[in-house]
């Protein structure tokens, strides 16, 4: 059985218990959880291996990578920035970055690139890897990009362009890039483990990613036996030239080990951010209240930022989201813990949200990847904690 460490508050012991069955029933290796309410931490608790090969157990201070809940961490860079007064979101994304304006790109808003209306979602000619890395060759090739389907007309998961297309507008504006900008401006004032761009001195806390071996494999399975309302996305999982596949197709080779340090130290601010449960969940504390005497946004930004700007059927995930301007928001299959509530997931589990209804914030991490439908681990975990919360 594994161990938990950690505290909860009384009145959250629920979500002691959920932690403990996700070890028990639902996949996790090694993993931390983390809630904050009305600005002070009500759970806090960790347990499993950071490397099973190794043994070395997870410990309170262990970092993740948590993929795209990496895109939160961004777009709250950029909406600081426009409280600020120096990003107008509804400016066209070529007055911060002239290059931009190529293959018909002039009217395109920075807000589009938030909530994902770009059509930026793919390259026609990807990046080596090493070039996109370094940053620049990948942010000129998307200035040089067409869209895929006339921007603001249809929404589609920028999986991997997002955090470049985002953190050149707040590389133009502020003249740091995204990584730094949030360390100094965000991480900094909040004393958050939370990085995007990871510097050497930290690399030994990094807990290592397990990807298991699905019992399905998806490329392979004949459409006839995959449930109807999942068929469409799993026949463009098997066509190499589908949108779905091409949005996560930018560097040659495409495969990127985000176990590498190379990788890790890099800026990909749309799914290289690394953190614990702590760090995640404290930064959403502070969007929706003060923390320590901290608060970044203003009511005015919380709500604008916020706001639903796309709904329905994702042109690159195949299924029904709701994106405000660079978070997601709540939907039937999974609601959080209210309609008032926004945050970003990462591949295979993790997951970053505060609600302002309830003044709660919430991290989960985990190294552990499941994919799909099966992976029940932050839901059950943010069950418990709406369940205490009524």
């Amino acid at each position: 059985m594994t161990v938990i460490h950690g505290e909860v508050a009384v009145g959250f012991e629920g979500v002691r218990e959920a932690f403990a069955a996700n070890f028990a029933q639902r996949g996790d290796v090694g993993a931390a959880v983390c809630v904050y309410r009305d600005g002070r931490p009500v759970v806090d608790l960790w347990g499993g291996d950071a490397d099973p090969d190794t043994g070395r157990p997870w410990e309170r201070d262990t970092l993740q990578l948590v993929y795209s809940a990496t895109k939160g961490a961004t777009a709250t860079a950029a909406h600081l920035l426009a409280q600020r007064g120096e990003l107008d979101l509804d400016a066209p994304v070529a007055a911060y970055w002239p290059e931009f304006a190529a293959n018909g790109k002039a009217d395109i808003p920075v807000r589009w690139l938030l909530s994902h209306r770009a059509g930026l979602v793919t390259l026609d000619r990807p990046v080596p890897l090493g070039d996109a890395l370094g940053w620049d060759a990948m942010v000129a090739a998307l200035a040089a990009q067409r869209p895929q389907w006339e921007p603001g007309t249809a929404h589609g998961y920028h999986g991997r362009t997002f955090g470049w297309l985002v953190g050149e507008v707040i590389r133009r504006v502020s003249g740091r890039t995204p990584g730094r900008f949030f360390a100094e401006e965000v991480a900094g004032p909040l004393g958050l483990d939370f990085f995007v761009g990871l510097p050497a001195a930290e690399r030994g806390r990094v807990s290592r990613m397990v990807y298991p071996k699905p019992e399905v494999d998806l490329s392979t399975v004949p459409l006839d036996a995959v449930p109807p309302e999942a068929r469409e996305f799993v026949a463009a999982l098997q066509d190499p030239g589908s949108l779905s596949n091409r949005a996560f197709a930018l560097t040659d080779p495409a495969e990127i080990d985000f176990n590498s340090a190379e990788v890790q130290a890099a800026e990909i601010p749309a799914s290289n951010g690394i953190c614990t449960a702590r760090g995640l969940a404290r930064m959403y504390a502070a969007l929706v209240g003060e923390v320590d005497g901290v608060r970044l946004f203003s009511p005015g930004t919380l709500a604008a930022a916020t706001a639903e700007q796309a709904a329905g059927v994702d042109r690159v995930i195949m299924f029904p989201v709701r994106f405000a301007s660079g978070y997601m928001l709540p939907v039937e299959t999974n609601p959080l813990t209210g309609p008032r509530a926004f945050g970003h997931p990462g591949r295979g589990g993790s997951l970053g949200f505060a609600d302002p209804e309830h003044g709660v914030a919430f991290g989960y991490v985990m190294n552990s990847v499941v994919e799909g439908a099966e992976d029940t681990r932050a839901s059950a975990l943010v069950d418990a904690v709406r369940s205490a919360l009524a």
